[in-house]
């Protein structure tokens, strides 16, 4: 698929429970949402903000960026990107073949890892695609903030859970990264946008409930997740203490 026909789309909300007016944060003088706009736009040509404030709509246009004014009902980024994306479209009175979700809190995303995800619709069967990395760590197969992804010998989700999965029978669990290759999960997503409209009418799953993972549902519904690997450590931020840890690393 041509890159011109993909639609990066960044979901950003100003409330937050552990982080209210995250995208706003300051990361080396600029604020996180333009840092996570400006490393996509270096990979995607058609790139916009999807909000329901108005504070973080002025900040993007400040620096220049597209922003679409989205309602505040939204229950999740997805919805919102579909809204987002039926605006855009409307606007510029064209069609765009598959629509990027974007977090807004990865200030340090790679364009490679953009450019890896776009590939995946290269293959016209792809409806969804994500991104994974290899879990290396103890700490990132047993921690429930970091999802675990079982992936199929054809390179598609075969389920997401906050728990380590799979669970190695007989083996103690200090020993589990050596005796098998785990996968965490990277919360950036691709639909082709017809399947992102069909997503948006899908009730909540029983599964996603449990494990209050969203794409849980896609997957109870009967529909397929391409997964490619990325080497690229995420670095998202979800609390101020996340934002201080990094600079107490000298990362920003």
């Amino acid at each position: 698929m041509e890159r011109d026909e993909i639609l990066g789309l960044i979901p950003a909300r100003y409330a937050s429970t552990r982080f209210p007016g995250k995208p706003l944060a300051d990361i080396g003088g600029k604020p996180m949402i333009q840092r996570v706009y400006e490393n996509v736009s270096k990979a995607l040509s058609h790139v916009a903000v999807a909000t329901d404030d108005i504070r973080i709509a002025e900040a993007v246009e400040r620096f220049g960026g597209r922003v679409v004014m989205t309602s505040t009902s939204h229950r999740s980024g997805t919805d919102r990107c579909a809204e987002a994306a039926s605006k855009v479209e409307a606007e510029d009175g064209r069609h765009y073949g598959v629509v990027m979700n974007i977090q807004g809190d990865e200030p340090f995303i790679s364009p490679t890892q953009v450019e890896l995800l776009a590939s995946a619709f290269d293959d016209a069967k792809v409806e969804i695609a994500t991104l994974v990395k290899h879990a290396e760590q103890e700490e990132d197969v047993f921690n429930p903030n970091k999802p675990k992804v079982a992936v199929s010998a054809r390179g598609f989700a075969m389920y997401f859970s906050r728990s380590p999965i799979p669970y190695l029978r007989g083996v103690a669990e200090h020993d589990w990264t050596t005796k098998h290759k785990f996968w965490n999960h990277i919360g950036l997503y691709a639909y082709r946008t017809a399947t992102l409209h069909e997503l948006t009418k899908l009730a909540p799953g029983e599964l996603e409930k449990c494990e209050s993972l969203e794409q849980l549902r896609w997957l109870e519904n009967g529909y397929s997740i391409r997964v490619l690997e990325t080497e690229i450590e995420s670095l998202s931020i979800d609390t101020p203490e996340d934002l201080e840890e990094l600079r107490r690393r000298g990362l920003i």
